[in-house]
């Protein structure tokens, strides 16, 4: 499995509500509702984090469920969200401050 790393885009408005986020597209002004799990990759899609180790540190941990399964529906919705422009989903990692890592192509 080759692994892909998330970033949450820059175009969007997002706000915490009630452990649920609420995104708006800038591009559009589509609202996206994410429920807790999702929400818990949108916090933690950093551009650095390889999906699997968010899967497997925070949903897994969180919740009761195989980690092929949690990866599965993950990748999934990440890849929902980058059509819309919400995430971009990476080959490789984005620089984050302390980790080293080179700007990456979406």
């Amino acid at each position: 499995m080759k692994e892909i790393y998330v970033a949450r885009s820059e175009q969007v408005a997002a706000r915490l509500l009630d452990g649920e986020m609420i995104i708006m597209s800038a591009l559009d002004s589509t609202l996206f509702n994410l429920n807790a799990v999702a929400t818990m990759i949108w916090q933690a899609a950093d551009g650095c984090t390889p999906l699997s180790a968010i899967v497997a540190d925070h949903i897994c941990t969180e919740f009761d469920v195989p980690l092929n399964v949690a990866y599965r529906d993950a990748e999934e919705f990440v890849r929902q969200l980058a059509t819309h422009g919400i995430l971009r989903v990476l080959d490789s990692p984005i620089a984050c401050s302390g980790c080293g890592h080179l700007e990456a192509k979406a």
